[in-house]
Parts: structure tokens; sequence; C-alpha cells
């Protein structure tokens, strides 16, 4: 190793440390912990770095948009971060859990398809929605948390999204899709509400190729990384409606038409 990529892999295992050790206090940071990265290849590395010195299992990947013209410029049109094991709530029916989020640094909640890739997935990306429906054993309707210590985590842009976790704090799954087999997840209207109050509707139709291409593009994105996806995973596919700002007190509420609701209240997140 040189001594640049030695500069390098220090600088990007600092950002990762001071991730990871706020997470666990549950503490903001009111600046980046170093040198925001300018790319995705030093964003994810900073990422991987920071899974390891975490060291919770993975349950699942979110994965975010990356709107014009940031896409072109950074060669990518979406992002990925991890879902850890113990931040999964499977909410019962009618069941409103507790969701914690940084009080002092980025919070909301998104209304997203929840798409489950089955164990003994054999490496190969599928190239078309058929196949990719292959891989899956189940889908669910269900909220991504986005949290972060730090404010301007999405703010900064996608790399730095990507360097804390792609600002993913948890993912609560609700209900089953019934007929998810051949669901035109495009046709079911969502609506995102926050104490009470609709704040936006949707359709995947707006999401570039729709969950079933997030999932393509998250197997594509780990087989990168070497990461191993033979396991199960969740993939979170992305916000529907939008990325919608939430306060601890407030509850939200994911309205997935003719297919049912799931709901969440948010919570500060405190020391153990």
């Amino acid at each position: 190793m040189s001594s640049s990529e030695q500069a390098f892999h220090e600088q990007a295992g600092t950002v990762a440390e001071a991730f990871v050790a706020a997470r666990r206090e549950k503490r903001a940071l009111t600046a980046y912990p170093g040198e925001a990265p300018a790319d995705l290849a030093a964003a994810y590395h900073i990422q991987d770095l920071a899974i390891g010195i975490d060291g919770r299992p993975v349950a699942g990947w979110k994965v975010g948009r990356i709107n014009p013209p940031l896409d072109e410029r950074l060669g990518a049109d979406r992002l990925a971060g991890p879902i850890f094991a113990d931040s999964v709530v499977t909410a019962a029916l009618g069941e409103t859990p507790e969701m914690p989020v940084f009080a002092q640094g980025f919070a909301a909640g998104e209304a997203e398809f929840l798409l489950h890739v089955a164990a003994g997935w054999d490496g190969v990306v599928p190239q078309d929605d058929a196949d990719t429906r292959k891989v899956l054993d189940a889908v669910h309707i269900g909220i991504e948390v986005a949290s972060s210590p730090y404010p301007g985590i999405n703010a900064d842009g996608p790399p730095v999204t990507v360097s804390d976790f792609g600002n993913n704090a948890g993912m609560v799954v609700g209900p089953v899709l019934q007929g998810w087999e051949s669901a035109d997840f495009n046709a079911i209207s969502v609506r995102f509400e926050i104490d009470g109050v609709e704040i936006a509707s949707a359709t995947t139709a707006t999401m570039l190729d729709g969950p079933l291409g997030a999932v393509r593009f998250l197997l594509a994105n780990l087989s990168s990384r070497g990461i191993d996806c033979s396991g199960d995973t969740w993939v979170s596919t992305g916000a529907v409606t939008g990325v919608h700002p939430v306060v601890p007190g407030q509850t939200v509420l994911a309205h997935f038409e003719g297919h049912g609701s799931i709901g969440c209240k948010i919570a500060a997140a405190v020391p153990a």
C-alpha cells in the first residue's frame, strides 16, 4: 500500500469510527467528522469500514435515489446503506411501534415497499423484472426510518449520505403485500401522513425502474463491493412519497391503497 493509499484508508477509518461512536452514544455531530468523501467509491469505503467497526449483523439494505445532475457526475442514480438487524421491527396489525432517531441530527420517515431476497441467491444479478421476482420470497409494505447524528447528512450530497450507513436508522415491516408475485407496484397509490395530516401521495411510477429495479441495483452494488448476499436479506427499495422530516413525538403513517397501512411513533434515541 502506497503512502497516499495508507493516508486515504486512515482518513476513512477516522470518519467511520466517529460515526459509529456517535451512533452508539446516541449523540449528534455538529460537523462532518473529517474530510467528506468526494465520490461514491470513497463513501462506500467509509461505509464498509464502519460496518466492520459496528459489528452488528446486517438484516437488509436501504436503497435511495441520487437525483440529477449528481447522478451523472457520480455515475449512479441510486445509493445503498445497511439496515442492522436490531433496528428492524415487525409490527403486528394495528401496532404502532416506537422508533428512535437522533433528535439533534437528521430524522425522516419514508413509505417504502420492502422486498425480501430469499436465501440461496446464486450471485447472478437479474436483468429484468420477471427474473428479479424469482429471487424474492416476500414483499411487505413498510417504513424506513432515516436518521443520522450529522444534521447535514443529506444536504451535503450523496457521498456524505452513503458514508453514514446511507442515513438509515431502522425499518418497520408491515403486512405482506398480497399477490406480490404479479403485483403492479405502479398501480398502488401510497399516502404518507404525519400526526394525521396527509403530507404527500405518489406511486412508484416516479421511481426510476421501481422497487424491482432497486433490488437489481442493490445486488450489483453488493457484489461489486465483495459483500456476500447469498443469505436472505431485506431491501427497502426507496421512498415512494418522498423523504419527510420528523421530530420525536410525532406519529407517521404510510397507507398503501388496497393493501393496508403501517405506522410508527418517532422517539428520541437515548443512551442505554
